[in-house]
């Protein structure tokens, strides 16, 4: 027999490739953080010797989920400013309480909220735009989580950069700083486009693609009319046609939102190849416009899933996402099999992994990448009966029922307990900011 690390045996398997497989009574061979074989339990018996065996005969072993837009330390600001337009969220609320608040402090806080509650919810990856990247950075990697962090610009100061050159300086020095951490990547993240001018993204453009290692550029776009109405006023032109004219649709454009779009303007993403990272609260829950999914995907528009902040949200829950992704894009496209469970099972694992070029290391349950898992247990009368386990997973199930994740191998999340993550300090942290936030907010 041959000795490996691990074996995980599970009722179900769902490795998202081949599309619409699912494996019953199998198992994942795993040695040094990979995933060796994918074979039958009986199989598995005979063939491996295992220093660490779990038999999960109640539980769906899925690919870690991705959440590919999100803010992590906007975390500590849940719940502050709620049922409130875009701008006035924004400008009486948001950008005040950043202002007074956002330090190196806050952000490593907040993160570890984010990324505790994104562990316990099945998240092995996300890509996040805040002040302070390099802190979020080391609080991933410290705790074994994957992450890509934004290099944020924009054009006004703020607690981590006076100006654009700032920004872009000191997001360069990040990049370099973390070329060789394994669970860490960078991607450009301007702002928005009505947060950074046609110089600025000139320069991101330029960078962009003189790096060695070419990164993506994760910006919001299309993401209310208040904006394409803005662009037009200031521009003459609406913002994917001025970045376009800018030279920046291409694959590497990460396009968060995109909620208003006219025919031509999908045509243009489809033929530029641009990723869209569909965020479906956040955008219900700030009036912000339904992104037409079903349209894009018909287009052969890779589509993924964030939750945008917490702030916005207000949770980091990407099977919520999955679930609202789904039936969204029924009612929108009037048509109730737009985005069946197993594409939607794809927006949140393959898709978004594609999205953040990351597709050769995680997102499917498949020989040769990281054992990046999350096992959901299906037992409970809330997933019963059950006749068809992804649509039970898409539509019945909640993140509470993520009981393991391993990320390159390792137990993370074990039984619902946080394994590199000391939960009890972090909620004693989130009392005091909200204590101390909850003072001054008007």
């Amino acid at each position: 027999m041959q000795e490996i690390d691990h074996l995980i045996q599970a009722r179900w398997i769902i490795p998202v490739e081949p599309e619409n497989t699912l494996l019953e009574h199998h198992a994942i061979a795993i040695q040094e953080g990979r995933i060796l074989e994918i074979l039958p339990q009986e199989s598995a018996k005979t063939k491996y010797s295992a220093t660490i065996n779990d038999q999960l005969d109640e539980h769906v072993l899925i690919p870690g989920l991705i959440n590919t837009h999100t803010h992590s330390p906007m975390s500590l600001f849940r719940g502050l400013a709620d049922d409130l337009h875009l701008m006035e969220w924004l400008n009486q609320h948001i950008w005040p309480a950043e202002q007074k608040w956002v330090n190196e402090e806050f952000v490593h806080d907040g993160s570890q909220l984010a990324i505790a509650e994104m562990l316990r919810a099945g998240v092995t990856h996300f890509n996040d735009m805040y002040f302070f990247p390099e802190i979020t950075a080391r609080v991933a990697s410290s705790c074994g989580m994957r992450a890509t962090v934004g290099l944020i610009v924009i054009e006004f100061p703020s607690a981590w950069a006076g100006n654009a050159d700032e920004y872009l300086n000191k997001g360069l020095a990040l990049h370099d700083e973390v070329q060789h951490d394994p669970l860490i990547r960078t991607a450009f993240a301007p702002h928005a486009p009505y947060t950074v001018s046609d110089e600025t993204f000139n320069r991101i453009r330029t960078y962009a693609d003189e790096l060695q290692d070419p990164i993506p550029i994760h910006i919001h776009l299309h993401e209310t009319k208040d904006e394409i109405e803005q662009s037009i006023k200031e521009y003459g032109i609406r913002p994917i046609e001025r970045l376009d004219k800018l030279g920046l649709l291409s694959p590497s454009l990460l396009a968060v939102h995109m909620t208003q779009l006219t025919e031509d303007e999908i045509s243009l993403v489809a033929e530029n190849g641009v990723q869209v990272l569909h965020c479906p609260e956040s955008n219900l829950k700030l009036a912000s416009g339904f992104c037409p999914v079903d349209k894009l995907t018909q287009k052969g528009i890779n589509v993924s899933l964030g939750t945008d902040g917490a702030a916005s949200n207000n949770d980091l829950d990407i099977l919520g996402e999955m679930r609202t992704a789904a039936m969204l894009a029924k009612a929108v496209a009037e048509d109730a099999a737009a985005i069946p469970a197993e594409q939607a099972l794809r927006m949140a694992t393959l898709n978004g992994a594609r999205a953040l070029a990351i597709d050769d290391e995680t997102g499917s349950l498949k020989p040769g990448k990281a054992a990046d898992i999350t096992a959901i247990k299906l037992n409970g009368l809330e997933s019963q009966p059950l006749y068809h386990p992804v649509s039970q997973l898409v539509y019945a199930t909640g993140r509470n029922q993520v009981t393991d994740v391993w990320i390159n191998g390792k137990h993370v999340l074990n039984q619902r307990r946080l394994t590199t993550m000391d939960e009890q300090d972090i909620l004693e942290k989130t009392r005091r900011w909200r204590d101390r936030i909850m003072s001054s907010d008007s």
